[in-house]
């Protein structure tokens, strides 16, 4: 798994989000993007995660910058995710993991002694001309905003 850094340009992708709609990330050119990705849509930790990136889509757009989310889920799960927890940000379904590969955050992981292969909780900040500025792999749910606001502080 090759892990992306400041520096690196971001792999584009285009993607199905709850909504049916395609989106790219070429699209958000000239914008920032605080980019993550979580294992499964309504989980705990990944709520938790989803819950403090909408709550910071006030900061976040004041700093220029717009959220997006990506998992394994479909669509339709992630209609659901929004739905119940009011996010109003992009969820993107990536079920062959082509893009989590893309960005390293797609590897083993281990359960209760069982190892499986999975999304490794992890966020980006990308800059306006899409390169990546920080990356934080297996990010606590947490820690994504501050890390990301910290960043953009700086």
């Amino acid at each position: 798994m090759a892990q992306l850094s400041g520096g690196d340009r971001a792999p584009d992708f285009a993607l199905t989000d709850q909504d049916g709609s395609e989106v790219k990330l070429s699209e958000f050119e000239g914008k920032k993007v605080l980019l993550y990705f979580y294992p499964k849509a309504g989980t705990s930790g990944c709520t938790k995660q989803a819950c403090s990136v909408r709550d910071a889509l006030p900061d976040l757009g004041d700093a220029g910058v717009v959220a997006l989310g990506i998992s394994p889920d479909k669509p339709e799960k992630q209609k659901k995710f929004d739905d119940k927890n009011e996010l109003s940000f992009p969820l993107l379904s990536d079920p062959d993991h082509s893009v989590a590969d893309a960005y390293g955050v797609w590897g083993e992981k281990s359960m209760y002694g069982k190892k499986y292969e999975g999304i490794i909780r992890s966020a980006f900040l990308i800059d306006e001309g899409g390169n990546i500025v920080d990356a934080w792999y297996k990010v606590r749910p947490a820690d994504t905003v501050p890390k990301a606001m910290a960043t953009l502080e700086n």
